[in-house]
Formats: structure tokens, C-alpha cells, sequence
């Protein structure tokens, strides 16, 4: 997946807001959390993207070739693709709408509510 797909896709799910930070790494945020990052990455040569998963999906993925703990943020569980074909493009669709979601849940009902993610109380 490359980036502008990336962007698009995460642009897609409710809620969202887009950053460049970092030295142009693009930030997608819900709720003003961080759940996904796309970034260049110099010993790589590449852009790679990193997402928020949930403790099992972090376990597995990190046994997989081409994916490795995301620099700097492993220890939150996140997972950083490393090559084209680490996984599928559907993969890390479903992979980045998990991501939205555990992040999601952490926010407090009302801002949840406030963003249209809960219904009205």
C-alpha cells in the first residue's frame, strides 16, 4: 500500500484528523490519539507504515516476515511493515480500522458521542 492509499483509506474512517509531523511522517489521528503513521524511513528507504494493534494481533504480526515492533512505540503495541508484501492491502485495511477502533474505545464516552462514534445519549 503506499502512501497516498494509506491516506486515503485512514481519510475513510470516522472521525479522523490528519497531521504531517515529524519530518513529514502523515499522522492519523481519532479523537486527537494517534492510530496510525506513515513514514519515511532512511535505513529502509521507504515509507513505511505503523499501526496500533491489539496484544494477540501484536504477537502474531511481529513473527512475520517483513513486519517488525514499530520503533519508539513497541511497548503500546505497535507493528511497523517494513516491505511491500508484508501483508495484503485488505489486510492492512482491516489492520488500520482495528487500529481506529482500539483507539476509539480509549476516549472517553462523551468525546466519543461528541464525534459521532457512540449514539446520542
Amino acid at each position: 500500500m503506499k502512501r497516498d492509499e494509506f491516506d486515503a483509506y485512514c481519510k475513510s474512517l470516522k472521525a479522523t484528523t490528519h497531521v504531517i509531523q515529524w519530518g513529514g511522517s502523515s499522522v492519523w489521528k481519532v479523537g486527537g490519539k494517534i492510530f496510525a503513521i506513515c513514514s519515511w524511513w532512511g535505513k529502509l528507504n521507504r515509507d513505511c507504515i505503523s499501526f496500533k494493534c491489539a496484544d494477540l494481533s501484536f504477537q502474531i504480526l511481529t513473527e512475520l516476515p517483513g513486519i517488525a515492533p514499530a520503533p519508539y512505540m513497541a511497548r503500546a503495541k505497535w507493528v511497523q511493515l517494513q516491505t511491500d508484501d508484508a501483508l495484503s492491502d485488505d489486510d492492512i485495511k482491516s489492520y488500520l480500522s482495528d487500529a481506529h477502533a482500539i483507539i476509539a474505545a480509549k476516549l472517553t464516552k462523551k468525546l466519543q458521542r461528541e464525534l459521532g462514534l457512540l449514539p446520542e445519549a
